[in-house]
């Protein structure tokens, strides 16, 4: 090994392999564009040019790759939703990160480390249990334990915060991390590779639709013809919908987060609170995060603010005193899709051959690789639904059969 390093480091040329081919002018035309280069998109065409052989692809990003919300969230991973239809979506995304670093050959930190949800209240309690249940019947290792046990899981938890002092635990023993920007860059290494053009400082600027189907998609570099284009814009998917003539049930608020400089380790699974509208987790570097709940109003905007830190410094600290002398080293903010449901839009949309990957709201980086597989398989069969994405289809909200994942975000929004 040392050899081989020296070796390297003094040769002219670098043998190594280039992530990302240089950039080239676009085609004048594509089977498929893809309209958002953060992980959806990157991974719906990955798994097209893996699975199905659809190479002839553009992934158009107005920015840099996973700049939005992949690069904006705090990478949580796991499948403790409230309905049977999340849980069996979820489940197939775990299993999924749980093998990328090895299908990649490339790193992405998977790192499973469990995460615990406080119960504060007997109603809370009563919905833990329900959630326990749908999550072991599908597969997944989510358990109640007791104070006693949340106290042996993590012994810096102040279990009496307050007025609200924690009564049980929701312990998902399949909640993870993964480093967000390696998901994304993996997916474009290896989507590249296959021979899908990846652009950057690409912006979409009109949608042609003839006929009530789309053919052409306008950017700042020109235009290009399209058998079929996806849009995967995260926050910003009632935009883009609006450009191509219809509404999406979606408000957009922005979320906020934090971190402070590293200390020594002491939290390895992610403790959340929805009464307390906070989640903390440590790490691998020893900084630990802070992360809520909503902007109370819609905004397209990323910016941080000084409301929201002193709201989770407050309940960061009611969970974990001792924090209180630990100091910020950041803040940031993204753009969330918020469905009325609480669940994402997958599938069809009023306009022939263009697909939606949208309303992803606080949950969307977890999603990843199994919206990445599902959303491929769709616009290869020419637009037929996967069973598995067929209750998030946009009809839902028009037939009234929502499904409802109201609470079982991290924390409360």
């Amino acid at each position: 090994m040392p050899f081989g390093l020296l070796k390297y480091g003094l040769s002219s040329d670098y043998p190594v392999d280039v992530d990302l081919p240089p950039p080239k002018e676009l085609k004048p035309s594509y089977d498929v564009v893809i309209i958002g280069g953060g992980g959806h998109g990157l991974a719906i065409a990955y798994y097209l040019a893996k699975y199905h052989n659809i190479t002839n692809v553009a992934v158009l990003e107005k920015a840099y790759l996973g700049g939005g919300n992949t690069a904006r969230n705090t990478a949580v991973i796991r499948s403790n939703y409230l309905t049977s239809e999340g849980v069996k979506f979820y489940s197939e995304s775990v299993k999924l990160f749980q093998n990328l670093s090895n299908e990649f050959d490339f790193n992405v930190m998977y790192s499973e480390r469990g995460q615990l949800t406080l119960a504060h209240t007997d109603a809370t309690v009563r919905s833990f249990r329900q959630r326990a249940e749908v999550n072991k019947h599908f597969g997944g290792r989510t358990d109640m334990i007791d104070r006693q046990q949340i106290r042996e899981l993590v012994p810096s938890l102040n279990l009496d915060p307050g007025h609200l002092p924690v009564l049980a635990g929701l312990w998902h023993r399949d909640g993870a991390t993964a480093r967000h920007d390696a998901v994304a860059w993996g997916y474009a290494k290896e989507a590249a590779k296959r021979g899908v053009e990846i652009h950057q400082l690409t912006e979409v600027r009109n949608l042609v639709i003839e006929g009530g189907r789309i053919t052409a998609v306008e950017t700042n570099r020109g235009t290009i013809q399209c058998g079929c284009a996806v849009q995967a814009v995260a926050g910003h998917s009632s935009v883009l919908a609006k450009q191509a003539g219809f509404r999406l049930p979606i408000i957009s608020y922005p979320l906020q987060a934090m971190v402070t400089q590293p200390v020594k380790p002491f939290l390895d699974p992610l403790v959340s609170s929805s009464a307390l509208h906070c989640y903390v987790q440590q790490t691998s570097r020893g900084e630990v995060v802070f992360g809520g709940g909503s902007d109370p109003y819609p905004l397209y905007n990323t910016r941080s603010t000084l409301e929201m830190k002193e709201s989770l410094i407050a309940s960061g600290i009611e969970m974990f005193p001792f924090l209180a002398k630990a100091k910020l080293m950041r803040q940031w903010g993204g753009v969330t899709d918020m469905t009325p449901d609480y669940s994402p839009i997958m599938g069809e949309s009023p306009i022939e051959n263009y697909y939606l990957d949208a309303g992803w709201g606080t949950w969307g980086f977890k999603a990843t690789p199994i919206c990445g597989k599902t959303m491929a398989e769709m616009v290869a069969s020419g637009g037929k639904v996967p069973e598995l994405i067929q209750p998030f289809r946009l009809e839902r909200f028009a037939n009234f059969q929502q499904v409802n994942e109201m609470g079982a975000t991290a924390a409360s929004h």
